[in-house]
């Protein structure tokens, strides 16, 4: 049987500076079930989360933003890409995007560190999984401040994997820095 989950991230770059972030994911299994004739194609069903009750936060209308999970991202500077990055994995994808975003902005960390940096998820009845690798007195920090914190030892499905392209500066003769999450199967190629 094949394993659970369907979702893949791609990130590619070229030498004139384009950029593009894909994702694409067949939730719950087989996804919508619906195959294009012909074509082989599996439509997806990502919209399984969204509502049409109006009283619904996750209601679909416009000027609105209900919540999906699914989000290839793309940071700008001055208005030219300046890294294009994404990050799977379920409820985890907007809590990883921020973990690594924070990392790569505020921290200065080159992407390879951001994303192999430990990782923290909250979960729905709030208490809070940490990966085994976080250390030990952030983690005793995060207890005494009244978290109630589960290490994981298997980061696989828990803590999302990404895919960073970083644009080393607008210069022509510069390149780019990739890097492809090690929690998850992933590759980190030029040529």
């Amino acid at each position: 049987m094949p394993c659970s989950g369907g979702t893949i991230y791609l990130t590619a770059a070229d030498e004139q500076g384009r950029m593009i972030s894909f994702i694409e994911s067949n939730y719950m299994g087989f996804g919508s079930g619906v195959v294009v004739p012909g074509a082989g194609i599996s439509l997806q069903n990502r919209g399984f989360g969204f509502s049409s009750d109006p009283a619904s936060p996750n209601v679909v209308a416009g000027r609105k933003r209900p919540f999906h999970t699914i989000i290839p991202a793309f940071l700008t500077k001055d208005g030219k890409p300046q890294m294009s990055f994404g990050i799977m994995g379920g409820d985890m994808q907007p809590q990883a995007h921020l973990q690594t975003i924070v990392r790569v902005l505020a921290y200065g960390q080159k992407p390879k560190a951001a994303c192999a940096a430990p990782r923290w998820k909250l979960n729905r009845d709030f208490t809070l999984d940490v990966e085994c690798t976080m250390s030990h007195e952030l983690v005793s920090g995060l207890v005494a401040l009244g978290h109630q914190t589960k290490s994981v030892d298997d980061p696989y499905m828990d803590f999302g994997s990404g895919q960073f392209i970083w644009k080393l500066s607008d210069d022509a003769d510069h390149d780019y820095v990739a890097a492809s999450d090690s929690r998850r199967d992933g590759l980190a190629a030029g040529y």
